[in-house]
């Protein structure tokens, strides 16, 4: 059995994997550390680990049989205690965990889970109406915001209404003065054509006066031969 199929051993008795995992971690974890700080941890019934000190020494290499030296080093060492000792010898028999006990989570670790649940959702009741109290307060802020920007954006857009009223009453007024002048020079055009035809009616007079001119010139010219 490796550390995996350990956990999932567990997690029937402790209320799920994840509690289980934690679990194993958190005795795996206490026992590492105290044993390398020096302490020894012993559990009753189950064995001792503890911390060994081992001095310099002369050792073989298996392979090649020649001679080599180990330092002095520290190592970890367990003692299997001896009702561990005795159910692996067969002398003792564990007693059979019953469904009931599995689903009731008899022993330490199954009311440590238990109480972990609890907690785990007292906390999370807790929780949330501080959560329903922030989302209302950051509702309202944003509301704030909004109505903010709103005010400013309203004069910004009052002041481009007058712009664009501004500019349709100068192009009206231009215009206005285009039809003006337009009719001026209808005016204008209108008063020539009506003066023209009395400068036609006067040619015949002119053409008579010039042919006069041209015979008193012409007899003039005759007496003088």
């Amino acid at each position: 059995m490796n550390k995996a199929q350990l956990i999932d051993h567990l997690s029937d008795r402790l209320g799920g994997k994840r509690l289980a995992a934690d679990a194993v971690d958190a005795v795996l974890d206490a026992i590492t550390r105290k044993v390398a700080a020096g302490e020894r941890v012993a559990l009753t019934g189950f064995g001792v680990f503890e911390k060994v000190a081992r001095p310099a020494r002369t050792g073989r290499n298996p392979r090649t049989g020649a001679s080599v030296k180990i330092k002095k080093t520290t190592v970890p060492k367990f003692k299997a205690g001896q009702s561990f000792k005795d159910v692996v010898s067969g002398a003792k028999k564990l007693p059979k965990a019953s469904a009931s006990a599995v689903r009731s989570g008899v022993g330490t670790a199954g009311r440590a889970g238990s109480a972990t649940r609890a907690t785990a959702v007292s906390a999370v009741k807790r929780a949330a109406p501080a959560a329903k109290k922030t989302t209302t307060r950051k509702a309202t802020a944003a509301g704030a915001a909004t109505t903010a920007a709103a005010k400013k954006t309203a004069p910004a857009k009052t002041a481009t209404a007058k712009t664009a009223t501004a500019k349709t009453a100068t192009a009206k007024k231009a215009t206005a003065k285009k039809a003006t002048a337009k009719k001026a020079t209808a005016s204008a055009a209108r008063k020539t054509a009506t003066k023209a035809p009395a400068t036609k009616s006067d040619a015949p007079a002119r053409t008579a006066a010039k042919a006069t001119v041209r015979k008193t010139a012409a007899t003039r010219t005759a007496k003088k031969a």
